[in-house]
């Protein structure tokens, strides 16, 4: 199994962070929605250490997952968050509580995202090939 390490920092206008492989190798960058005491939908999710799984969405196709059954994450419920993706997207207004992969940050429409997340996130799909995966976000 791969492992991966999300190190994060927190703004008022969202979060931002780097995606390392277990080497310390650079993967992409991410972008989430702000912490706002983990509400649904609105937050980012908690730190903490999470099973990344390959996930089919009705809306974004195939993407990834994440679940942590001890921190209320799963994809399908009951829990205190819900269908957290890893899914295209710059800006986190655009996202509902998921994370979207960049190659680099920059400024979109004025606001402060991820640039070229489609490019970002085929290279991520590919270099997860499908498989399971395990996923810590800390603080930077």
């Amino acid at each position: 199994m791969k492992y991966y390490t999300l190190k994060r920092r927190y703004f008022d206008f969202g979060t931002y962070s780097y995606l390392f492989r277990q080497d310390g190798s650079k993967v992409c960058c991410m972008v989430e929605r702000p912490m706002l005491n983990n509400k649904a939908s609105r937050s980012c999710i908690v730190e903490g250490v999470y099973d990344l799984l390959p996930h089919q969405s009705p809306k974004f196709g195939s993407c990834y997952a994440l679940e942590s059954q001890e921190l209320g994450v799963t994809r399908e419920g009951p829990s205190l968050r819900t269908h957290i993706l890893i899914h295209k997207a710059n800006s986190p207004k655009e996202l509902q509580g998921c994370l979207a992969p960049g190659v680099d940050f920059g400024f979109v429409h004025g606001e402060w995202s991820v640039v070229n997340s489609s490019a970002a996130f085929n290279l991520l799909m590919k270099e997860l090939g499908g498989e399971p995966t395990q996923l810590t976000i800390m603080k930077d």
